[in-house]
């Protein structure tokens, strides 16, 4: 059975047991989740591919976007990635043992870190960016044009009123 017919199935129950209740926005979120989840599995599949986990790639990627000389401070990292400092911290450390990043002082806060990318680490995230892309076109390659445009419009505001909330 596919997945939407599973959601419809249990979203027909619950109207059964709860028909005062609308509950067909379950299935909503529910597919929203189980799209994460694959799109997670599939964007992590690949960057073992590479030896690296999906967190240790979005450090890469996050130095390579940010220009020459492909250095922010540990702060900036995570607040660019979304985590917490800790986990920075144990995704450096990883990068750094791999000889991918380096830590150095920061040039403009002498209590500081600066993480730079490595040549080896520049030379991975190169090889690796067209494939990731690659990666996720396939992924959406179900969608058109027009219909990734307008889920990239429904997925901003989405993510606005979750995030104001």
């Amino acid at each position: 059975m596919a997945v939407e017919d599973q959601l419809d199935a249990l979203v027909a129950q619950w109207h059964e047991e709860l028909p005062g209740v609308e509950v067909g926005v379950m299935a909503e979120v529910a597919r929203m989740l189980h799209v994460a989840r694959l799109l997670g599995e599939r964007l992590s599949a690949n960057a073992a591919e590479h030896g690296l986990q999906l967190g240790e790639g979005d450090v890469l990627f996050t130095l390579r976007r940010a220009g020459a000389p492909y250095r922010l401070s540990p702060t900036e990292l995570a607040g660019s990635t979304l985590v917490t400092t800790g986990t920075m911290t144990n995704r450096l450390d990883k990068l750094e043992s791999r000889g991918l990043v380096r830590r150095l002082p920061n040039p403009h806060d002498r209590r500081g870190l600066a993480v730079e990318l490595t040549a080896e680490g520049k030379r991975l995230v190169d090889r690796v960016v067209p494939e990731h892309v690659a990666n996720e076109r396939e992924m959406l390659s179900v969608l058109s044009e027009r219909e990734r445009e307008q889920l990239s419009r429904l997925m901003r505001k989405l993510l606005a009123g979750l995030e104001a909330g």
